[in-house]
This record gives C-alpha cells, structure tokens and sequence, in this order.
C-alpha cells in the first residue's frame, strides 16, 4: 500500500531539479508541501494534508549512493581537456536508400582535410551531419537529392573529454545538462562517444556554455 513517503519520492525522482533544490535546503518546505497536496491525494485517492507531506520532504533521503558519490567526485576531479570548435553548420537529412554514398563523397573530402570538423549520426528515420561551414556548398551538393530536413550554420562545438571509467557513473551526464540549463543554455544538439562527450550550441551561447562547463569540472 503506498504512503505518503512513497508518493513524495516517486515525484521528486521525475523532478531531478526539485530533489536539488531540496538537498541544497534551498526550497521552502511548507510552500512546496501545499504544491504537492492535490497531485499526492489524487495518488492516494483519498484527502492529504499538507503536513504530512511536509513531514515526508523533510525525511526524504536523496536514492544515492556513498559509493557513487565519492566515484563521481573523481570523475569531475578528472575531467580532461575542453575544446571548443566554431564555424559549424549541423544538417539533417531523411534517410535514404542513397544517403550512405552521398555520404561516402563527403568522407573522400574529409580525408583530404583532416583537420575539418566532422560527425555523423544515423537515426532509424534520419541522419544528422555536422561539418566546418567551409563545406556548407560541397555537402549540398553531395546531398542534393536527399531531402533536408533541417540545416543551421552559426554553431559551435564544445567537447570534452571523459575520464576512461566514466560509463559505469550513473547520473554524470545529468550534472552537465543541470548546469547548462540553468544557466539557460539551449543545447542545438548532443554527440557522445565513450570517453567524449560534445555540445553543440548556437554562437551566441558559446562563451556562456564554456564557462557552465568549467564550473562542473571545478
């Protein structure tokens, strides 16, 4: 039979921002215990008061480990390299019985370039390509008979590099995507591979992102 406590934390879990601001002692309890009584004696189907709740925020123990908290702080600890690459445009095709050899065209260019920026992501229903905007034209060109799905020139990439155990941290990622957001950042897109992790934003975002990134590394 669930509880008071039981519907306390299945809320908070959904609301990661919240469980922050209540582990931080940032939040008002009784004004946060009045939110919750409606959604809570809807769960219950029965009337809460609010100071039942408010008992249960206040008893409420974050589900986080000692061990993968002390794991995390290495981590952040050793956090590598952060480089920023500008002058990128990022586009998005459907797929394609043919987008894999216009693809392979835009590969030939890159080899001949190495120092270009470049990735390419396949979806089940589309593939996203982002390149150094000096080669806006020739990937156009490449993939003129494909159908555009969407393109945005006036990005940056911001990657950083993840120490080698970083895939067996759970919630190292969200610490990243905490920051951003509220620093108010929108992310234009997402890339990762297994020790790097990437952000592409709009220009205008760039130093702002920068400088959220290097506080989770502090």
């Amino acid at each position: 039979m669930k509880t008071v406590s039981n519907c306390v934390e299945d809320i908070l879990i959904t609301q990661p921002y919240l469980e922050e601001a209540l582990s931080r002692n940032i939040i008002n309890f009784s004004a946060l215990a009045i939110e919750l009584t409606e959604p809570i004696s809807k769960m219950l189907k029965k009337e809460v008061k609010p100071g039942a709740i408010m008992m249960a925020l206040r008893r409420y123990n974050p589900p986080t480990t000692l061990t993968n908290s002390v794991k995390m702080k290495k981590v952040m600890q050793n956090l590598g390299d952060i480089t920023v690459r500008s002058n990128l445009t990022d586009f998005t095709v459907k797929n394609s019985e043919t987008i894999i050899d216009n693809h392979a065209k835009i590969l030939e260019r890159i080899n001949q370039e190495p120092k270009l920026f470049y990735t390419f992501t396949r979806g089940i229903h589309e593939s996203n390509l982002i390149v150094s905007s000096s080669l806006d034209s020739f990937v156009k060109e490449c993939l003129d008979n494909e159908t555009f799905l969407a393109s945005q020139s006036g990005l940056s990439a911001i990657c950083v590099n993840l120490p080698e155990d970083n895939s067996k941290i759970a919630g190292l990622y969200y610490h990243f995507f905490k920051r951003l957001a509220w620093e108010g950042i929108v992310l234009y897109e997402v890339i990762s591979t297994t020790n790097e992790f990437t952000i592409l934003v709009e220009d205008e975002f760039v130093d702002k992102a920068f400088s959220a990134i290097k506080k989770v590394k502090a």
